[in-house]
């Protein structure tokens, strides 16, 4: 089992600069001011520092080469692929947020390991809205799947509360430093992710390094799954998920550099549900929609056909409330929006 000692501030090195010395799995651990770092192996003969965590590093399929998505085969290979994938990891437990992804995730290990042999998993914390964990319960049931949902501390890190352009590094790093520990109890040997052929080549996604460092299995990513595939597989298998619009954690809605707290992102949720909900008594029917919260102000996001209309309503503005003012993006919705106020420097972190 994964101990976390509360004397430790665990700082996880990118692969890049652990390979330099001790080659891909190293973990640097700080412990009252020194510095220590573990691998899973002798290097060049040399034994390493004892590692302080049993279970730092799996093997992972994040040590593949790159993908080339113009070189892959038709979507019933793919989907072939990840069932023998799926296959040779005889167990999982799987990260599941509830999106199109991690549920298409879900319902691939479960078919191709049997529903003893896999537990989905919602990390519950202050960043996951309430209707998408009461969401996840009800696919999970459906699969016939095992449902359990551990409570992660974003909030216990530093970086996190920072909200620096790496936020989702420390995010995805309390997640998985759960998961792994909750594996080992429930007897599975994996721990999975829905990170998909194109995660890996959207270049800023510091949750993504997390996780490879240590080692998450990536089944999606292996067999060349994209976005549009997993939808179009998902609708094939009948899943309700395949047009599910994208769901971030709530702490995606605020800008980078403005601290997150449990209060904000109260706040950030109360807004876009109170708006929603108006605009569907209006009649209005939107898909996706996002609170940014700038500070003291509010950006509202909406599908680019609902902007014009959305200006002119100043009575459904007021429904994002707890801000000094309220505006709507003209370029309307944008996954990941966010990143655009970064330095460019910072993207690449």
């Amino acid at each position: 089992m994964v101990q976390r000692s509360p004397l430790a501030d665990t700082v996880v090195a990118s692969h890049n600069d652990s390979s330099e010395k001790w080659g891909f799995g190293a973990r640097v651990i700080r412990v009252g001011g020194v510095r220590k770092v573990g691998v899973l192996d002798r290097l060049g003969g040399r034994e390493p520092p004892p590692l302080l965590f049993r279970r730092s590093v799996r093997p992972s399929s994040a040590l593949r080469p790159p993908i080339n998505l113009g070189s892959v085969g038709s979507l019933e290979q793919r989907l072939a692929d990840l069932d023998d994938r799926l296959r040779s990891l005889g167990s999982v437990l799987v990260a599941f947020s509830g999106g199109a992804d991690s549920a298409f995730l879900l319902a691939a290990a479960a078919r191709a390991l049997g529903t003893d042999a896999v537990v989905a998993a919602t990390a519950v914390s202050a960043s996951l809205p309430g209707h998408e964990l009461a969401a996840a319960a009800d696919f999970a049931a459906g699969l016939g799947v095992r449902h359990v949902t551990p409570s992660t501390d974003e909030m216990a890190r530093d970086g996190y509360r920072a909200n620096a352009g790496d936020r989702c590094y420390f995010c995805k790093a309390e997640l998985l430093d759960v998961l792994l520990p909750l594996a080992d109890q429930l007897d599975l040997r994996h721990v999975a992710t829905g990170t998909n052929a194109d995660d890996v080549l959207a270049g800023f996604r510091p949750g993504i390094r997390a996780a490879f460092e240590r080692g998450a299995v990536t089944p999606l990513r292996d067999a060349q799954l994209s976005k549009d595939d997993v939808r179009r597989a998902s609708r094939q298998w009948g899943l309700s998920t395949w047009d599910k619009p994208a769901a971030a954690c709530l702490s995606s809605r605020i800008a980078y550099g403005v601290e997150v707290t449990p209060t904000r992102l109260a706040r950030v949720e109360r807004a876009e549900v109170a708006l929603r909900a108006a605009l569907q008594r209006e009649g209005i029917e939107v898909r996706d929609l996002r609170v940014r919260d700038l500070g003291d102000r509010a950006r509202v996001e909406v599908d680019a056909n609902l902007v014009a209309v959305l200006e002119k309503r100043d009575d459904l503005l007021a429904r994002v409330a707890g801000f000094d003012a309220v505006d709507v993006d003209p370029r309307g919705f944008r996954s990941g929006s966010m990143n655009e106020l970064l330095r460019e420097p910072d993207r690449y972190r």
